[in-house]
């Protein structure tokens, strides 16, 4: 017969020691801060670059520059106040936009180029 004694049992229940759980990410918390860090270099990186040139576009305006607005208005810039400029869109026609409305700064060897051809 075969006799079992409670160390033997004891040896026998606690069995093989496990392998670490987790994988490729090693523990749980490393997928969540994995996904952070992709989000941060994919969606929030590159809008703050477009911040910062969009404020280096409207603090460089000047008189006479050619600009295009956000609603698609294409006009000169006649006026440049601290939160506004004068664009002037058409014969005696002079429209105030706010100068976060700016779109773009087109040359003006383009636009003149434009009305030639």
């Amino acid at each position: 017969m075969i006799s079992i004694s409670l160390e033997n049992t004891l040896l026998l229940a606690q069995g093989a020691p496990s392998a670490p759980v987790g994988g490729i990410f090693g523990n749980g918390m490393m997928f969540p801060i994995l996904m952070i860090v992709i989000m941060y270099f994919v969606i929030f990186r590159p809008q703050q670059k477009r911040m910062k040139e969009h404020q280096k576009l409207i603090s460089s305006v000047a008189v006479d520059d050619h600009v295009i607005m956000e609603s698609g208005m294409h006009g000169i810039i006649t006026s440049v106040k601290d939160r506004t400029v004068m664009v002037k869109i058409a014969d005696n026609v002079k429209v105030q936009f706010e100068r976060v409305k700016i779109a773009a700064v087109t040359k003006k060897s383009d636009v003149i180029e434009a009305t030639e051809a």
